[in-house]
């Protein structure tokens, strides 16, 4: 919570600032409660300059492993607010397209999903399944060897260069940007460029040391990663 009004403080405040977040918003530290009231009470005041994605811990069972459910217990005494976060997350959307260029979401690319239209068509309102192409939007990662691979996380895909070229390619994209992986310098990417990895929280579950990063983007489609402090990478 303490880092996300840092990334305010960075940023800049909405609705002066528009803000696109890439899923994750509990199980990560000790405010999980405070930090997606928040982002969703961003969202009801500031419904067309804030969005926010859907990340594989939007799920209920993920929350119940990892800290959420537990963190609501300890707060509320009752599994309610838990329970009604979670059906909040059953509409979060996948992923979403900046100015037909920039393709967000949480995780990575679908075997089951070749174009836009694809996604569009999902039915999303679900807790997350266990496999198939809403499962892999939100597990997949990005992988140096080509074509498919099975996960290590066992969810979704690994997936190579070749992949993400073809997707662009087919969807008229410039870029893929998602979140998903721990990277120590805030931000890293892949795919010669295709693809980049943003991961904005520093110091992750107050014992990684890593970094933390945000993009910005202009008007003119330009984008600048920034790592807290330091203005880093212009493209």
């Amino acid at each position: 919570f303490h880092d996300l009004m840092e990334l305010f403080r960075i940023g800049g405040h909405a609705p002066d600032t528009n803000y696109l977040f890439m899923g994750d918003y509990v199980d990560r530290g000790y405010y999980s409660v405070e930090t997606v009231t928040l982002l969703v009470a961003l969202k009801v005041r500031y419904k067309d300059r804030v969005f926010i994605l859907r990340g594989n811990h939007e799920s209920r069972q993920i929350t119940q492993v990892y800290g959420f459910y537990d963190e609501c217990l300890r707060k509320y005494g009752t599994p309610n607010v838990w329970r009604q976060f979670t059906e909040v997350f059953d509409y979060l959307p996948l992923t979403a397209v900046v100015e037909n260029q920039i393709f967000c979401l949480h995780g990575g690319l679908s075997p089951s999903i070749d174009t836009l239209d694809h996604i569009r068509a999902l039915d999303r309102v679900q807790e997350v399944p266990h496999e198939g192409p809403m499962c892999d939007l939100l597990w997949s990662d990005p992988d140096d060897r080509s074509g498919w691979g099975i996960s290590p996380r066992g969810a979704g895909y690994t997936f190579g260069q070749d992949i993400s070229d073809q997707f662009n390619h087919a969807n008229g994209l410039t870029l893929v940007s998602r979140a998903h992986q721990l990277v120590m310098e805030g931000y890293n990417w892949s795919h010669k460029m295709n693809v980049v990895t943003i991961f904005s929280a520093p110091n992750y579950c107050y014992r990684c040391g890593n970094e933390a990063a945000i993009m910005e983007i202009d008007e003119q489609m330009k984008y600048t990663l920034y790592v807290p402090y330091d203005h880093l990478q212009h493209m």
